[in-house]
């Protein structure tokens, strides 16, 4: 194989080291996007998941980097695409597990369980679709529920992201939320693994 130059050089090499097999009781890979070279005390701060104390900033659009704040989301209408950022400012962008989408919900009929992880009416999941992992970057409106663009999958955000359409396999993870002055933040890590799970 002929390489052309030392962009894609560098780019074969690390798509080459970024694929680990784990040995234990079975033969099992650990997909590219959960794998990590570094230790526990090198790990990159955008990297790791949601906090604690943690608030959401824009993924884009014309907002794209500032603080979300409750007030900012429509009432039953899309959900917004969100990274969380430590307290400092620092955005958890440096992986993509770390997509969190923010919808605000009419809280009429809503399951108690959704309610205990939401403020000011609003919930947060995961962004990442279960079923292959792609973003749930779509509203169907007739339905008022997160659509996955890749596979059709549907998920209800009024009972805990529950899947109502679509091969995907479990809700989204919810990320339960407080609220300060407005602005939002992570009460508590994600309620169970985020993205494809085997």
């Amino acid at each position: 194989m002929t390489v052309r130059n030392k962009a894609s050089a560098d780019k074969a090499t690390a798509c080459d080291c970024s694929r680990r097999v784990v040995l234990g009781a079975g033969l099992a890979l650990v997909p590219w996007w959960a794998a990590s070279s570094k230790a526990d005390d090198e790990t990159d701060p955008t990297e790791i998941l949601p906090q604690v104390g943690d608030h959401f900033v824009y993924l884009a659009g014309d907002n794209e980097g500032q603080v979300v704040k409750s007030a900012d989301l429509v009432l039953d209408g899309p959900q917004i695409q969100a990274y969380p950022a430590d307290p400092s400012g620092r955005v958890r962008d440096g992986s993509r597990l770390n997509l969190v989408i923010l919808a605000r919900i009419d809280t009429t009929g809503v399951a108690p369980e959704t309610l205990a992880n939401a403020a000011d009416g609003v919930v947060a999941y995961s962004g990442v679709c279960t079923h292959q992992g792609c973003p749930v970057n779509m509203w169907a409106a007739d339905r008022s529920a997160f659509y996955c663009s890749c596979h059709g999958s549907e998920y209800n955000p009024k009972q805990g992201a529950e899947v109502v359409a679509g091969p995907a396999p479990r809700p989204l993870p919810a990320l339960p939320l407080k609220s300060a002055d407005g602005v939002l933040l992570v009460a508590a890590g994600f309620t169970a693994p985020v993205g494809v799970q085997n």
